[in-house]
């Protein structure tokens, strides 16, 4: 079973990819990747940061956002931004909710981080003047506030 699907609208590093892939597996998570991707899909660097949990098969590569609203049945839609001001450890999440990362150069797109209601736009909180979060830092933050609201469902017990 999926828990959330991560959304990684046009990633450009391979690196940040293959981490975010390595915790999808590792949480039970569906990776969704937008594109265009701003590198090969076969990158060794990419394979390297996912190391043996490039479950190739899960994830899942959408022309567009559109094609992956059409095609991905998800309860609700956050999109996680710097610029948006609900706080992440705010919202409720429920099983398949979706979560929408932008670029790492340039975020997500206004229309696409606005295209959601304003308590679904979703931030982390950071120091005054500072930029952003590493891509892979800020999906699991994300992911595993929301597993742990779920009161980490699926996983391993501590004695397995």
């Amino acid at each position: 079973m999926n828990m959330f699907h991560v959304v990684l609208y046009q990633p450009e590093i391979p690196p940040n990819t293959g981490n975010v892939m390595r915790l999808c597996a590792n949480t039970g998570c569906r990776l969704h990747l937008i594109e265009p991707l701003g590198f090969a899909y076969d990158n060794s660097k990419l394979r390297r940061a996912g190391l043996d949990y490039g479950d190739w098969k899960s994830i899942r590569i959408h022309p567009s956002m559109t094609a992956f609203l059409g095609t991905v049945t998800c309860p609700r839609v956050f999109t996680v931004s710097t610029h948006n001001t609900t706080i992440y450890t705010r919202p409720r999440y429920q099983v398949h909710d979706a979560f929408v990362f932008g670029p790492e150069t340039r975020g997500l797109p206004a229309a696409l981080r606005d295209s959601v209601s304003e308590s679904q736009r979703i931030t982390l909180p950071m120091r005054p003047n500072n930029r952003s979060l590493n891509l892979s830092n800020a999906v699991s933050a994300v992911v595993f506030e929301a597993w742990r609201q779920l009161e980490f469902s699926g996983a391993a017990s501590p004695s397995d």
